[in-house]
């Protein structure tokens, strides 16, 4: 019994002690996402006119950078992070004991000979301040799935990060090549231009010429509008605006690794790492903590001790007494059943989220080995064999064995071989990335909203030379 008092005395003293501060709360949140945040992440921070933010910004982006520039500058992460607060807000409360109530009555009699008489009451809530520490440990179980929802906020975060920058750099690429193809057809539709004044060429190659050429811009503008979009996907993502947006892209997109390496046990290091499943967890803890905090508060008593202390003009008067509410009728049946419902709800969901996460580690490896599968093969296979195909019906334009038509018809198969093949890669860093995001704790959807577009290669058709 002694112990016990001692037990509850010293975790009494150790709410007392509970900080309003979530500094160390950010250093698990570090531990848990293995993404470092910036020391003054929750200071107040203006992209524009921060001094690092610009360094950073003055030499080109990559995929690091924007990562950072995410973390220390997305408004929606920095709620998160700040909305801890409420839960340690939440676990100093829960363990403040109650205040004392003190009543003073003072009264006077009729005879002016008489003193006057004061009397004096306190009381002390003893069963809420016994249970305190209950509702200190169920608070900080729900402190730490907020945690956990934070720590998984900033791995999608940084994965938002990294797929919005993936297509940026797609994009400047996809319009390079649509730059350069337009070059090409500007060329070829001058050089039939004189060869028709010259009278060396029919109308109808001049008239295919233009109409490839024009159609070329018409591709050209929307893969401007593609990269302006994704430009602005990343300034959302990195909290960007201002004068802050000028920037530019550090390379393109690396080429795929000849082995794109998956773990073994990818479903079981997906279940022991996520924050979902770990937030559930401490949410079935605070749970349970509320089931039978409850179940107390239904079977004990509700003890009020007081004292009080009476002066009647001479001397005082000292005493005591205690007030009990006997839990006879009110046991809280319906709040402990409702909490056990809760529970149970929770505890499928918390099943559901776990087939759930085998699912999604099973697509993410599909969708990262197609993809890794789709670029090798643009990579070493179709652009080449395209390129050679336009090579070789070039040679066959110039000895006059095929039209104009053909020629145009290769050109465009090669040159969408290489939007298809820069729209590979990118799906294929997204995938690495959606996958790596799932491994350090958190599903993301690993798709990607790109308007990437395309010059056809089925357009045109056959003509004379």
């Amino acid at each position: 019994m002694r112990a016990s008092l001692i037990a509850i005395v010293l975790a009494l003293l150790g709410a007392g002690c509970a900080t309003t501060s979530i500094r160390g709360d950010l250093d698990r949140i570090e531990t848990i996402s293995g993404q470092a945040l910036p020391p003054d992440v929750l200071d107040q921070v203006d992209p524009v006119g921060d001094a690092r933010v610009r360094e950073i910004l003055r030499a080109p982006l990559d995929a690091d950078d924007a990562v950072r520039l995410a973390i220390a500058n997305h408004r929606e992460l920095r709620a998160a992070l700040r909305e801890l607060g409420i839960e340690r807000g939440r676990v100093l409360q829960a363990g403040l004991l109650p205040n004392p109530e003190i009543e003073i009555d003072l009264r006077s009699q009729d005879d002016p000979e008489q003193p006057l008489q004061v009397e004096l009451y306190a009381e002390f809530e003893l069963t809420h301040a016994l249970l305190t520490p209950m509702r200190v440990d169920v608070a900080s179980r729900e402190l730490d799935a907020a945690r956990f929802r934070a720590a998984g906020r900033v791995i999608e975060t940084a994965y938002l990060a990294r797929a919005a920058f993936y297509d940026a750099q797609a994009a400047e690429q996809r319009l390079a090549v649509a730059v350069r193809a337009l070059d090409a057809l500007a060329a070829a539709r001058d050089t039939a231009t004189m060869l028709f004044d010259a009278g060396n060429v029919p109308e109808l190659d001049v008239a295919t010429q233009i109409a490839a050429y024009e159609e070329a811009r018409a591709v050209t503008a929307e893969l401007e509008l593609a990269r302006a979009g994704s430009r602005e996907r990343l300034h959302r993502v990195l909290g960007l605006h201002g004068d802050a947006t000028e920037w530019s892209i550090a390379a393109p997109l690396d080429d795929v690794p000849e082995e794109s390496a998956i773990p073994e046990a990818l479903e079981r290091d997906a279940i022991e790492s996520s924050t979902e499943l770990a937030e559930t967890r401490m949410r079935l803890e605070a749970i349970a903590g509320r089931v039978g905090l409850s179940r107390t508060e239904g079977w004990l008593p509700d003890v009020t001790v007081d004292v009080h202390a009476e002066q009647d003009g001479q001397t005082w008067e000292m005493g005591g007494g205690a007030s009990i509410e006997l839990p006879i009728f009110d046991r809280n049946e319906g709040t402990t059943a409702a909490y056990e419902a809760e529970f149970d709800a929770l505890m499928e969901r918390y099943e559901g989220t776990a087939i759930d996460i085998r699912s999604a580690a099973r697509d993410a490896c599909n969708r990262l080995a197609s993809a890794h599968l789709r670029a090798k093969q643009y990579e070493g296979v179709i652009v080449p064999a395209r390129a050679r195909v336009f090579r070789q019906t070039l040679l066959q334009y110039n000895a006059m064995q095929v039209g104009v038509f053909e020629l145009v018809t290769a050109l465009r198969a090669q040159l969408s071989a290489e939007l298809s093949a820069i729209d590979a890669l990118r799906e294929y860093w997204t995938a690495r990335a959606a996958l790596e995001a799932l491994l350090r704790g958190r599903r993301v959807s690993g798709a990607v909203v790109s308007s990437s577009t395309g010059i056809g290669a089925d357009q045109g058709s056959a003509g004379g030379h």
